[in-house]
């Protein structure tokens, strides 16, 4: 019985050694992976030219980024906002400025920001229907009552970056990344100024008089730096981050004629 019993175990140590290998192996690859992946957004702050915003030590003396959106009462208003509270809650040190084209801060959008994950504002102006004509600038009461806030609300003490995020957009955190590291101004598909240079230009706002679609940026700008002042980023403006990426609108012209309950679905 002892010799069978020996030959057996003989037989079965080599496997038994193999497993226990192999056990180590993988237990290793599973507590190396996180280092891995810090390791992987050390390299993408080295490509962009920014420190790692990872660790808590980065974080405490990152600039708060502001940013301001417009949005307006519409059926896919609730999934563009959803969109962009997924990517800015992953951001550290963030303040989202929402600014409602109303009269009154909607149910909808409060229920929303109250939930969302994200420090925020929330502010309302109403738009002036005879800005409403096609072909028109938009937002533009929006974008100043939010820079109105930041002037009343911060001083030459406060560290920030403003940023003008549209609801309709989708944004790279590769960009979030880069706006923390900036000096003045940058333009990658849009543009972030720097607070202090917001609070310096007092006057400053976005203008409907002279003002043609798709300019107000620019006419922004011209009244608070020149060109040498703007710092290109995302690669020197050869990588895109920014993607206007609207949500498709639903058809609800047959919506009331299907209406069987008195049961109000907030879409």
């Amino acid at each position: 019985m002892k010799s069978v019993f020996f030959s057996r175990f003989f037989i079965l140590l080599p496997w038994v050694l193999i497993v226990i290998i192999m056990i180590d192996i993988d237990s290793k690859r599973t507590i190396r992976a996180p280092a891995s992946a810090r390791t992987g957004r050390a390299q993408r702050a080295a490509r962009t030219g920014a420190p790692g915003i990872g660790s808590a030590q980065n974080q405490t003396a990152l600039p708060v980024i502001y940013a301001i959106t417009p949005t307006y009462t519409r059926p896919v208003q609730k999934a563009e906002l959803t969109r962009l509270a997924h990517a800015f809650r992953q951001v550290p040190r963030f303040h989202w400025i929402v600014v409602e084209d109303s009269t009154t801060r909607t149910e909808l959008v409060a229920r929303f920001l109250a939930r969302c994950g994200v420090p925020y504002t929330h502010l309302h102006v109403f738009t002036p229907r005879r800005f409403k004509r096609a072909g028109m600038p938009r937002a533009t009461e929006q974008r100043n009552v939010a820079l109105a806030w930041l002037r009343q609300h911060r001083s030459k003490r406060d560290a920030g970056v403003v940023f003008f995020a549209d609801d309709d957009n989708t944004y790279s955190l590769e960009l979030f990344e880069e706006h923390n590291y900036h000096r003045r101004m940058v333009d990658p598909c849009g543009f972030a100024v720097n607070l202090q240079v917001i609070l310096a230009n007092p006057r400053a706002q976005f203008k409907r008089r002279g003002s043609q679609p798709g300019m107000q940026e620019s006419d922004f700008l011209k009244q608070i730096t020149k060109v040498t002042d703007l710092e290109p980023k995302a690669n020197n403006c050869t990588r895109v981050l920014v993607w206007h990426t609207r949500t498709e609108k639903p058809h609800l012209a047959n919506e009331p004629k299907h209406r069987k309950d008195t049961v109000v679905i907030e879409v």
